[in-house]
């Protein structure tokens, strides 16, 4: 208990003071010390109480005066007012100190020389006490509720208030004689910052029902848009990001005077303003959906629902909006893996794979990219000219059936990499297991022991991991951090997300080599200068289909995808044996290459990659001029399919990375070719291969749109038989793919055969 004279002291400091019994209560009345404080005498009658009083209230119920045990200070009298941060409502202990650094840097961004303004104490029930006066003093008000609690996690407390004494739990060097007046505006910031952490609780919206132009199949619009558009996105004519919290974004105004103007939560993506002055308004959350209404159509939920669907969004049957009936036309040569585009003897390696393993020439040669991509990392570039410079980042979906062996494929070429990155693994962990023993030793043993420093993760691949783990894990190993995923529909589907915010515009800023910053306060390490974050992983076709969507078209993120998608049948057992050498020379290879390449890396004085510039040879920089100008051609043509032009721009970005690529694997073989000069083959074998990754990119859309095609017939065609459903497609076209048909329809390829039989029977028989 505090000890009297303190009391005394705080007395004269113009303080009112009362007296607390078990679990805080007041032990007397005390509603006129929130008018006028005891006297001293007073105050030591009742500091020194020890029960035992007993009185009758108005209605007979005798109660006994419980013993004093602690000390309060009455709020709202002298204008002092404090704000009650109570973490008890987190479950854990991690928790807790999470919210309160977070929240407590938060205020210290906004509020110039917090330290100095304000008094905190430390409470007894896992809380923090901000103590301060103000002109502007007001009853107790609760400010922040968690989800799901009914507890505030911040409240104030003012006039009709008052807190528990906690002599000796000051965090900062001031204590409770120092509390001193803030100005108006400090105050306000202080309500802001605060406000920001409250939760506020969705309201279902109800849409008015409207005639559809088409049947649903399950979505409606919008929850379609809802799901597809981001407030954030909304709003970014009025409104900007001015802080990333664990669970929500805090927003402002353009021009307005507070720091903050609301926040827009992420696990429901919903916005819910405190401030007016805006076209929303305050204390009304919104889904994007309201959001929208609210803007374009003076908050009409109807004529906003009926202009989405105009727009196309909500699952429902209609025309295929992209390619019409127009046939992508795509050149047979170019759907042939340029495996010429490697060292002769890298050739034969992928060659006795397939000969002996039946593994894809084109999924090996496509991991072979892959591979040399993660080795080069951002160690070196290539100069296209001043001021444009491109990193050999690849991001690569090998797109096949289950069962044609992309893993097997993916494998064979990637185990020495995969080999050598477990061993970084497994060095960390002991060598991190090391530090803890050293760091645990008492300081008269540490000076009897060789000093061990904290280890780097030198880790270089991942498979599933979220992105603020991978930008961590790259902040540690500079030169950049593989992706390798068996399936990357998980991945896809993330990507298909598309908001402001998401992880989406983070990796389409990795894949241009930019900076990352999650901003997010937790995080132990949030920031790569130079992202370096290379993709490869399996997808199937059908899958696919989900993500020709508009927003990922718009957002660009297929355009940077480098397509894999060969004609492939599951191949019988080979009798044929590879030989231990070439796996064994092909390992030394890589993992030679990888240990050259690590040797060269140069670093800045801020310890940062310094890289290799690599630049075109003057007969390589005239091909480069006349296979850009060709793409610009296409892009310019009456000719090139309109859908895919998009791509063009990503491979003029593509082309000098895989020129890079190729000259660096040449520079192992041939002491001719230097990495820091591409020269003339690198670039033509550069176009080739870009070549060979359009054409892909067409048979996939091409496919993807046949399928998507044969599922609408099928759906329309309701519960007739599948030879019904058959013909109704047939009839339309009958150079169809029959493998495609028959997975939809769910039966046998000799099925549809059978069907076809009898349909030209039929056919005739008629005519």
């Amino acid at each position: 208990m505090i000890l009297l004279s303190n009391c005394n002291r705080l007395l004269d400091e113009g303080f009112s003071l009362i007296t607390v019994s078990e679990n805080k209560v007041p032990n007397f009345s005390w509603k006129p010390q929130q008018k006028k404080p005891l006297s001293k005498d007073e105050f030591e009658k009742r500091y020194k109480y020890k029960g035992g009083k007993k009185y009758t209230d108005k209605d007979g119920v005798v109660h006994e005066i419980r013993p004093t045990e602690n000390v309060g200070i009455v709020t709202g009298y002298g204008d002092l007012e404090c704000f009650d941060i109570d973490l008890k409502v987190f479950s854990t202990a991690q928790e807790q100190v999470e919210f309160w650094d977070e929240y407590l840097s938060f205020l210290k961004d906004n509020i110039l020389d917090f330290d100095e303004k304000f008094v905190i104490y430390k409470t007894k029930n896992a809380g923090y006490h901000i103590l301060y006066k103000s002109k502007r003093v007001q009853g107790n008000t609760k400010i922040a509720s968690l989800k799901g609690h009914k507890e505030a996690v911040i409240e104030t407390r003012g006039i009709g208030g008052y807190i528990f004494i906690y002599e000796g739990k000051n965090v900062t060097e001031k204590t409770y004689k120092d509390v001193e007046y803030i100005s108006d505006q400090d105050r306000e910031i202080l309500f802001s910052c605060s406000k920001t952490y409250n939760y506020i609780e969705e309201e279902k919206v109800t849409i008015p029902k409207k005639e559809k132009q088409y049947p649903s199949t399950g979505l409606t619009c919008w929850d379609d848009f809802n799901n597809k558009n981001s407030i954030l996105d909304l709003i970014s004519d009025e409104f900007k990001v001015v802080r990333n919290l664990k669970d929500k974004f805090v927003i402002k105004r353009f021009g307005a005077e507070s720091p903050h103007s609301g926040y827009v939560y992420k696990d429901t993506g919903t916005m819910y303003l405190f401030s007016t002055g805006t076209s929303y308004d305050a204390e009304t959350l919104y889904t994007p959906l309201t959001a929208y209404a609210k803007k374009n159509h003076n908050g009409n939920l109807s004529e906003a629902a009926k202009e989405l669907y105009r727009k196309g969004y909500g699952e429902r049957l209609k025309p295929e909006p992209v390619m019409q009936d127009e046939k992508i036309e795509i050149p047979k040569q170019d759907l042939i893996f340029p495996i010429d585009i490697f060292p002769e003897i890298l050739q034969k390696y992928i060659l006795a794979n397939y000969q002996s393993l039946n593994n894809s020439i084109d999924y090996m040669g496509c991991s072979l990219l892959y591979t040399a991509s993660i080795i080069i990392g951002n160690s070196i570039v290539i100069e296209v000219k001043r001021g444009w410079r491109e990193t050999a980042n690849l991001w690569i979906a090998l797109v096949g059936k289950a069962g044609v062996g992309k893993t097997p494929s993916i494998n064979a070429i990637t185990f020495p990499l995969e080999k050598s990155n477990n061993k970084e693994i497994k060095d960390f962990i002991r060598n991190y297991e090391k530090f803890e023993k050293y760091r645990e030793l008492d300081p008269s043993d540490k000076i009897l022991t060789e000093e061990i420093k904290k280890p780097r993760k030198s880790q270089f691949i991942v498979n599933d991991i979220t992105l603020e783990a991978l930008i961590e894990l790259h902040s540690e190993n500079k030169n950049g951090i593989g992706v390798l995923k068996d399936e990357l529909a998980g991945w896809f589907k993330d990507m298909n997300k598309y908001r402001q915010g998401s992880d989406l515009e983070h990796w389409l800023s990795s894949w241009s080599g930019k900076q990352i910053n999650l901003n997010r306060k937790t995080s132990k390490s949030s920031f790569v200068q130079r992202a370096f974050i290379p993709v490869l992983g399996g997808i199937q076709p059908s899958i696919m289909d989900g993500f020709y969507t508009e927003e990922n078209k718009d957002s660009g993120f297929l355009d940077r995808m480098l397509f894999c998608y060969p004609d492939l049948e599951v191949e019988k057992y080979s009798e044929k044996e590879m030989k231990q050498e070439y796996l064994q020379w092909y390992e030394d290879y890589i993992i030679s290459m990888y240990e050259n390449i690590k040797s060269i890396i140069q670093l800045t004085d801020d310890f940062e990659i310094d890289p290799f510039v690599a630049s075109f040879s003057k007969d390589a920089k005239k091909e480069w001029v006349r296979i850009f100008n060709e793409i610009t051609d296409l892009q310019n043509s009456d000719l090139e399919n309109e859908y895919m032009k998009s791509m063009l721009p990503k491979q003029k970005s593509y082309i000098p990375r895989f020129a890079l690529i190729i000259n660096t694997l040449a520079s192992t073989e041939d002491e001719a070719v230097k990495i820091t000069e591409i020269t003339k083959d690198s670039v033509l074998k550069a176009e080739k291969l870009s070549k060979y990754f359009i054409a892909m990119a067409k048979k996939i859309k091409s496919e993807s749109i046949e399928r998507i095609e044969i599922k609408k017939t099928v759906f329309k065609s309701g519960n007739k038989s599948n030879y019904e459903k058959f013909k109704v497609v047939y009839s339309r076209d009958e150079n169809i793919k029959k493998n495609e048909l028959a997975e939809v329809l769910g039966v046998s390829r000799q099925m549809i055969y059978k069907y076809i039989k009898e349909y030209e029977n039929e056919t005739e028989s008629k005519n």
